[in-house]
């Protein structure tokens, strides 16, 4: 007894098919006890529909045709388990997205909404009830990176009495908020802002900090994560460090200052900045004198903690998480290979947005007194580009970074504000402030603060007599323009920080083109990865500005406790199952398996078989494919199933008209 429900979707169907001649169709195909064609079949009044058909014709199976599974056959499943009907005994037909929205002709999206009809019918005749698995959930969240949507989840998390492990790669939590000097439209102080989060993340009894630390493996299943942690060599012990720098001071050996995006140097002992948590030396061997050659132990002689420890070696800590949250954040994009225009990095005197910001910084190179990088002279005249690879179809980055029209703006009024006779140019495509607030701050800039915003790109950047003449091309007035600068600075676009696509690999979820991690659904699901159990946060998912990533991470975070509250979970029982008396032991399903969920084990009389771990498998079906004699079927997507899908399909073509298969 198959019911047959067709949505009409407003127009978004119905414009291109013929909703009821489709459903009278399905009314004459066999089984069917009941075709409707619904305006709305995901709304109360729809599912109502759908309810009281299962209640009042004892159905027992259901068709839907309506848009992507992936939007709405949870909300489909919920209505069939709410009228008394295995929730698995539905399928559902997508004719929107496949059919109404990529035809014109109405007669022929009309006719491929019949023939998919047709074979989920045929289809659903063959479903069988399954029941989900449930699944002791481990209490406990994994963060991953220590920016400010790692910072914001962990605390979220945590406040709920959830316990929560935040690994970061580097010494110090805080991230690339940590290195600005103020953040739009407020101007409030970024380090007074982050400051006090970052030592709540320290001090609070529900956080475990791992800094200097890497996720190496990942093992497991939503609820149920088995996470390898690489917790790097410093050679300082955190537990005996107090953080005095008298290390740094007195090390002889220089290193590059990576806080300060590589703005002056740094030692090779030293803490990342003065507001750094943990507050603890690190020490990078590939600098220090000891690990070159050199019988320097100077910093080990003048520990007064007695905190350096050369031999110190890595260790690999394995920790069992129910949630995963990646928060890795985002690089700034290396514009040097791609714009040889710009002199390729070889002018100091042209920077990017991010050494700027340390320029302006207090706690920067320079003390936030704004300085020329190659003679330490005060610059009157700043030129600021923007869109450095951002939408620039020329070196294939199309995609915009969603913050340079606002942190371009912002160093164009703190320019002002450190220099009162200063003047700030602004090379801008579009204008694009779209946040609370953002147009009057940009206007402002304009009107208060006098900055020259200049529409069109900049063609090439030189030096003549002292200065740097920036080229361009003003596109509102038609006219090349000339300006000679004391300082140029580059509004670089964003990528997805180094080791994203690898992490994501660990955590088998998707990235897009561009590198940032894929969420489920644009719409539905933002913050849900595809794989089970894992939550994407801030701008690891894509750029974003500091309120919207904060507003990300704590919708992770809420994703996370509604998941870890219950204490168990529901698994999907869509898994692959082996039948063993047709196995042959060959364990070529164990090879292609990317979740490690084939086992071999040996029956009664020591014959070989493969084995599925349920809780591990996600239903992926290579298993399935790669089985030689066939002994792997996956539950909801069997041989019969996908043969009668086929057998439809050829009907018409081959005059398998009378053909049933059994």
């Amino acid at each position: 007894m198959i019911g047959f429900f067709i949505c009409q979707c407003g127009t978004n169907i119905s414009a291109t098919v013929d909703t009821g001649k489709v459903a009278a169709a399905a009314a004459a195909m066999r089984g069917v006890a009941v075709a409707e064609s619904i305006q709305y079949t995901c709304s109360d009044p729809g599912q109502a529909t759908i309810a009281e058909a299962i209640r009042g014709k004892r159905l027992d199976r259901v068709v839907i045709a309506a848009c992507s599974p992936r939007m709405h056959e949870a909300t489909f499943r919920r209505a069939l388990e709410r009228a008394g009907l295995n929730p698995f005994m539905l399928e559902m037909v997508n004719i929107r997205e496949q059919c109404s929205w990529i035809h014109s002709d109405a007669s022929e999206a009309t006719r491929k909404a019949t023939d998919l009809a047709r074979k989920a019918v045929a289809r659903v005749r063959h479903h069988t009830p399954l029941l989900a698995r449930k699944t002791a959930a481990v209490r406990r969240a994994l963060v991953i990176g220590g920016g400010i949507a790692g910072i914001q989840a962990a605390l979220d998390i945590a406040a709920a009495g959830i316990p929560v492990t935040m690994v970061e790669r580097s010494p110090s939590i805080g991230g690339n908020m940590a290195r600005l000097d103020k953040t739009f439209p407020t101007l409030d102080c970024s380090s007074c802002i982050l400051a006090p989060l970052m030592v709540e993340v320290k001090q609070h009894e529900n956080i475990e900090l791992l800094v200097n630390s890497e996720v190496d493996d990942v093992h497991g299943y939503a609820g149920n994560f088995e996470v390898d942690i690489r917790r790097k060599s410093t050679c300082v012990d955190e537990e005996k460090c107090t953080g005095c720098m008298i290390c740094q001071d007195k090390c002889p050996a220089r290193a590059p200052d990576d806080f300060n995006a590589g703005l002056g140097s740094s030692k090779a002992i030293s803490i990342a900045f003065p507001q750094a948590v943990p507050l603890i030396a690190s020490l990078r061997k590939e600098h220090c004198r000891r690990f070159n050659g050199n019988k320097c132990r100077l910093c080990q002689k003048l520990c007064p903690a007695g905190a350096i420890d050369y031999g110190q070696e890595e260790a690999v800590l394995r920790r069992s998480f129910g949630a995963i949250v990646a928060a890795t954040g985002y690089d700034h994009y290396d514009w040097k290979a791609s714009y040889p225009t710009y002199g390729m990095g070889m002018y100091p005197d042209v920077v990017t947005s991010l050494q700027y910001e340390r320029l302006l910084s207090a706690s920067g190179p320079t003390g936030g007194r704004i300085r020329r990088p190659s003679d330490g002279a005060e610059p009157r005249q700043v030129v600021f580009v923007s869109c450095v690879g951002s939408r620039d179809e020329s070196v294939g980055r199309p995609q915009c970074c969603s913050v340079g029209c606002m942190y371009t703006a912002k160093q164009a009024v703190l320019t002002r504000e450190h220099i009162p006779d200063s003047q700030a140019y602004v090379f801008y495509m579009d204008m694009r402030a779209g946040g609370k607030d953002y147009e009057e701050f940009a206007r402002r800039a304009q009107t208060r603060y006098g900055t020259l915003f200049i529409r069109g790109r900049v063609g090439k950047i030189f030096p003549r007599r002292g200065k740097l003449v920036v080229m361009g091309t003003d596109t509102l007035a038609g006219d090349q323009v000339e300006i000679e600068a004391d300082l140029v600075v580059l509004a670089t676009g964003l990528d997805a920080s180094a080791g994203a696509g690898e992490l994501a690999r660990k955590l088998n979820i998707a990235c897009d083109r561009n590198g940032f991690m894929t969420e489920e659904h644009p719409k539905l699901r933002p913050v849900e990865a595809a794989s089970a159990g894992v939550f994407l946060a801030g701008a690891c998912q894509g750029p974003k500005d500091i309120p919207a990533t904060v507003a990300h991470a704590g919708a992770a975070a809420a994703k996370v406790i509604g998941m870890l509250a219950r204490g168990e979970l529901e698994a999907s029982p869509m898994v692959a199952a082996v039948t063993e008396s047709r196995c042959a032991g060959c364990f070529k399903c164990r090879g292609v398996c990317p979740f490690g969920a084939v086992e071999k084990a040996r029956l009664p009389d020591g014959r070989p078989v493969a084995r599925v771990i349920g809780s591990v498998c996600r239903g992926c079906g290579i298993c399935n494919v790669a089985c030689p004699p066939g002994a792997i079927s996956l539950n909801g997507f069997t041989d019969k199933e996908l043969i009668a899908e086929i057998v439809e399909v050829l009907k018409p073509d081959v005059g398998y008209r009378t053909l049933d298969f059994g």
